[in-house]
């Protein structure tokens, strides 16, 4: 069976999609190949979301059409726009608004690779202002009753000249209103995932929450969080397992940067038992700005 890695698309170089016209790849994933085009209708370069049809599975149909209709019903500065939906004989596809910058993942992973041990981890202050931006798109996202379930630093897109967050890639977002298809799936990135999300238990905001408190960690860490887990399987299992002990240094001991209360603001958002995380995005997001304004003076 062949897969999205393997297939050409050569020749759809020019072809028109709804009202633009596709200029060139730029990337593939799990759910489809992105490109870059033009809009003619309003003189602009955007990118196009595909789905080959000859793909198409019941499951991979519906996490693609969710995720564009979870972010077109989205209107947030950090949260990436949805222009148009569509179908053609060969391909499902949207538009979406080209961002010209990184990932946060490819942040991470550079800050990772500096020689100097003290500077893998990415700049405390940078840090928190954008996860208090990304708990501000995830908020407006939960009143929405959207629920993200994949955040992780590959899915925050860092805006070239404002490094403005903007999070993406609504594929396996839930509506939170009414039963869901996905529920009986394990759905997510295993590093980020929250421990209910593994035991199919009840996944409601406090797992997005979960998410956004692993990749702080994550941000602020100069070594991996998990430098010893071979697969993602044993990680998945370990999660379950140790529960509240799965973290076994706190971000002050990796980072002397750090205080101690950021200790306590990471751990509470990465509890095992969600009724012990943040009760929302906005207290997370409360915390943070409160550590910024004691202790990341100008």
């Amino acid at each position: 069976m062949s897969s999205i890695s393997s297939m050409k698309f050569d020749h759809l170089i020019g072809k028109q999609v709804g009202t633009s016209v596709i200029l060139k790849e730029l990337a593939r994933g799990g759910m489809g190949a992105i490109f870059i085009a033009y809009q003619k209708t309003l003189k602009r370069q955007i990118a196009v979301k595909i789905l080959p049809k000859s793909l198409l599975t019941p499951t991979n149909a519906e996490f693609f059409r969710q995720e564009a209709e979870a972010a077109a019903i989205l209107s947030h500065p950090n949260i990436i726009p949805v222009y148009e939906v569509g179908d053609t004989g060969e391909f499902l596809f949207f538009t979406m608004q080209l961002v010209n910058g990184r990932s946060l993942e490819y942040y991470i992973k550079r800050a990772k690779k500096n020689p100097i041990p003290s500077r893998r981890a990415l700049p405390v202050k940078a840090s928190l202002k954008i996860l208090v931006d990304v708990l501000d798109a995830l908020e407006y996202a939960h009143q929405q009753d959207i629920i993200h379930r994949d955040v992780k630093p590959a899915n925050i897109l860092m805006e070239k000249h404002t490094q403005r967050p903007i999070l993406m890639d609504f594929g396996v977002a839930k509506i939170a209103r009414g039963p869901d298809a996905t529920d009986s799936l394990i759905l997510g990135t295993p590093g980020y995932m929250a421990p209910e999300q593994i035991t199919n238990g009840n996944v409601d905001a406090r797992a997005d929450i979960y998410a956004a408190g692993t990749m702080l960690f994550e941000m602020l860490s100069p070594q991996p969080l998990f430098p010893n887990v071979k697969s993602s399987m044993e990680l998945l299992k370990l999660k379950v397992r140790l529960g509240d002990k799965l973290f076994t240094r706190k971000p002050s001991q990796l980072n002397p940067r750090l205080n101690s209360d950021m200790d306590k603001i990471i751990f509470k958002a990465v509890a095992y038992d969600p009724d012990r995380r943040y009760a929302s995005c906005r207290e997370f997001q409360s915390q943070l700005k409160d550590y910024l304004k004691r202790y990341c003076k100008e």
